[in-house]
């Protein structure tokens, strides 16, 4: 079994880094999922897929998979570029506007 290493990224509703410098070790699952036929729940065997442990750093997560003998992959987070206007928010308001700022 071949365990996940990764750092989750942002959220489409967070503008902020928080939840994003940690470290997550994820178990695949080993059975598929089932239906439920009277209530139509999906369901699974599988306890194993629902652990995810979390360190503060690759080094931790690298050092507990090759301790317990887990075979292990590690997604390296894809960095995305800062995006900050030069004069910011504040431009919007600026007595020194060359054109008048309308919507």
């Amino acid at each position: 079994m071949r365990v996940r290493i990764y750092q989750p990224a942002r959220s489409a509703m967070q503008s902020g880094t928080a939840r994003t410098k940690a470290w997550v070790l994820d178990f695949p699952p080993a059975d598929p999922r089932s239906i439920d036929p009277l209530m139509g729940w999906t369901s699974s065997d599988d306890t194993q897929s629902q652990v995810r442990l979390h360190f503060d750093s690759l080094d931790e997560a690298v050092a507990y998979a090759t301790d317990k003998g887990l075979d292990f992959i590690v997604q390296e987070p894809k960095r995305r570029g800062v995006n900050v206007r030069p004069r910011g928010y504040g431009e919007n308001f600026a007595t020194d506007r060359r054109t008048p700022w309308t919507h």
